[in-house]
């Protein structure tokens, strides 16, 4: 047995790890325990920075569970990201040959050549309804770690 201090996640640090991301109903939106374990940077923005801030100070070979409300994991749902997008523009920043139902999740070009997406909400004559808060928004998520190795 060795009397040295045990290995902390830290900012920056390389991590080995499972994790597991779910809705307050055990829907599971990404989850590793099923594969390979994830081997990511903290600070890289490979993971979200709220669940990051979870991992600091933990010890090599922590499993531990995080109920995190809305305002710790990602925000309040914000009435002001719905959003009426003219055909015309729908068009212009989508897949062209798409026929959109309500509820799909649809990725926009934006200016930069970035890409964001929004939930349809509602289809009319000129214009559609979007949602562009993150899915989760609003709702508490439960963040499941497994750290199997801090480098």
């Amino acid at each position: 047995m060795s009397n040295s201090p045990q290995t902390v996640v830290s900012d920056g640090s390389f991590l080995t790890l499972h994790y597991r991301l779910s809705s307050s109903d055990g829907r599971d939106i990404v989850t590793t325990f099923n594969d390979n374990p994830a081997t990511l940077q903290l600070g890289a923005s490979q993971l979200a920075p709220f669940l990051e801030s979870c991992l600091i100070g933990l010890p090599e070979g922590t499993e531990r569970v995080f109920e995190l409300p809305p305002e710790k994991a990602f925000g309040p749902r914000n009435p002001d990201l719905l959003q009426r997008v003219s055909l015309a523009t729908l068009r212009d920043n989508s897949d062209a040959d798409e026929n959109y139902a309500v509820g799909d999740l649809v990725n926009f070009a934006a200016p930069g050549g970035g890409r964001f997406a929004g939930v349809l909400l509602e289809m009319g004559e000129s214009d559609a309804l979007f949602d562009f808060n993150h899915p989760l928004a609003g709702q508490p998520v439960r963040f499941e770690v497994r750290i199997i190795a801090v480098l």
